[in-house]
């Protein structure tokens, strides 16, 4: 898959874009485990155009990422230019319009999935914003906003027309946030319209290296994306590689031991980024929900302490203590763990 001359190679892969989720470190760890290409967090207009720390932050890319997009979000057409145009000094490979978002904050207010309420704003945001800068424009979008407003067949056109180089469908509406199955006969739809012709990159439930290939083969997508399934488990990428290309040495199924690394690695990351404090906080979401804790019995009291540290030593002695359990069979997926060793 090429947008715009930037080749993601076959069957690509891909890291979405998550606040508080899909920072810099984040990315990169994603990009060394298979991820074929990677976005920011959202970028808010508003904020970006004030110069506000936090979110110019977010404009920072490390080389070895690449090829990586920087995704703004608005609902002002000026704004969104002026984003746009600062957002392109930072030299993103591409820059892409959030029109998926489905949280109250963005939505509510009319950005993100909110534009699918008003589409006409839609493309005129997006006739802007490709006028104004000369990197590539993508955009990320739903299928509409509700289950009577499939838009995203006739809007896919539409947003082609205004001069996007490809485009993202997450195949849910705003209204499903994230419940439900995404549809991908949706996607698939979008695919077969003859008169659509950028690449299309399906997203929704990716999860393991069947969907992947389903997407590919069966649903026709050009690149799939992978986005809460990669939280806490940024080696999900290695294992739908592996399931792609079994014969590939470079994605051999990672140890128990080199997960439990890259953990340590996210944590030391996030805190180094940041300061201790607030480190600690934007790495939890990790930890609540990482693949390695997953089915261990007996383990509520130590995710509790583990959620509840607020050194980096502490969290560190916490997971050589998981690790060493399980490594020695005192923790296992039945009984036998006594948190109070931890």
């Amino acid at each position: 898959m090429k947008i715009a001359g930037v080749d993601f190679g076959e069957r690509p892969v891909m890291l979405a874009p998550m606040e508080d989720v899909t920072d810099r470190s984040f990315r990169l760890i994603c990009k060394e485990l298979g991820a074929d290409g990677t976005y920011s967090e959202f970028v808010s207009a508003d904020a970006l155009i004030r110069n506000i720390s936090a979110t110019t932050r977010k404009l920072s890319i490390d080389p070895a990422e690449r090829p990586t997009a920087i995704q703004i979000y608005g609902r002002e057409v000026e704004p969104m230019v002026e984003a746009a145009k600062i957002v392109e000094e930072a030299h993103p490979d591409f820059l892409d319009i959030n029109f998926g978002c489905p949280v109250k904050k963005v939505a509510g207010k009319g950005a993100g999935a909110g534009m699918l309420r008003d589409i006409p704003k839609m493309l005129e945001i997006t006739r802007a914003v490709v006028n104004a800068v000369k990197i590539p424009v993508t955009v990320k979008t739903r299928l509409g906003w509700d289950h009577n407003s499939k838009i995203i067949v006739e809007l896919a056109e539409q947003l082609q027309d205004c001069g996007i180089q490809a485009l993202t469908v997450h195949g849910r509406t705003r209204s499903q946030m994230y419940t439900g199955e995404a549809d991908w006969e949706m996607i698939a739809r979008v695919k077969e319209n003859p008169r659509f012709r950028i690449p299309l990159i399906g997203n929704g439930d990716i999860d393991s290296p069947e969907r992947v290939e389903a997407a590919f083969s069966k649903y026709g997508v050009d690149g799939v994306m992978v986005g809460r399934a990669s939280i806490g488990n940024p080696w999900i990428f290695n294992e739908l590689k592996h399931g792609l290309y079994p014969d590939n040495p470079r994605f051999a199924p990672l140890t128990q031991a080199e997960k439990f690394n890259i953990l340590r690695r996210q944590i030391s990351e996030s805190i180094d980024r940041i300061d201790e404090y607030r480190g600690i906080l934007h790495i939890r979401r990790h930890l609540a929900v990482c693949s390695l804790f997953k089915g261990l019995s007996h383990f509520r009291e130590t995710r509790i302490a583990m959620l509840r540290a607020n050194t980096r030593d502490e969290l560190m002695q916490i997971l050589d203590s998981v690790e060493r359990g399980l490594a020695s069979g005192e923790i296992g997926f039945s009984g036998g763990f006594n948190p109070a060793t931890i």
